[in-house]
């Protein structure tokens, strides 16, 4: 049984619905997910918010945190998470918000993702990975990867 297939089961069991808002993956978590068949019965809706003005609009991060700490911080992250939570039917978010490379620079170096997980009722967790300069394909690989494991691990399977 794949990851998403563990999430969906474990979402179904549980009542829980889904939502994502993503950044540097461009909905490559949603698309996980929803590659399953039922997907439906658990995924809400995912947000994809590349740009900062989409972050603000659609998930509701205030202009003030991305000039603060700007849009590859455990701040954003947090923010794309609860935003993504409170403008769905999901009891469940993640969210993530990082360089996939090329590029990046010495404070925000190529491969750094954050992410943002929200539930109801829970305090928001945020994490930041460093995957290094491994290609803009895999950072974004291993991005999904772990967004999937920590919804898996916040459904307590």
């Amino acid at each position: 049984m794949s990851v998403a297939e563990e999430i969906l089961a474990a979402a179904k069991a549980r009542g829980v619905m889904i939502a994502t808002a993503e950044s540097c993956t461009g909905g490559m978590i949603s698309a996980a997910i929803t590659d399953v068949a039922g997907s439906s019965a658990v995924f809400d809706r995912g947000f994809v918010t590349y740009t900062n003005a989409a972050k603000e609009a659609m998930l509701g991060v205030r202009a003030a945190t991305l000039a603060a700490y700007g849009a590859v911080s455990e701040e954003v992250a947090r923010a794309m998470a609860e935003g993504a939570l409170a403008r769905s039917d999901a009891g469940l978010a993640v969210a993530v918000t990082g360089i996939a490379g090329p590029g990046g620079s010495e404070f925000k170096p190529e491969g750094r993702v954050c992410f943002g997980l929200a539930a109801k009722g829970q305090p928001t967790l945020t994490e930041t990975l460093e995957f290094g300069a491994i290609g803009r394909s895999n950072v974004r690989r291993a991005t999904v990867d772990h967004a999937l494991s920590l919804l898996l691990a916040a459904l307590g399977s």
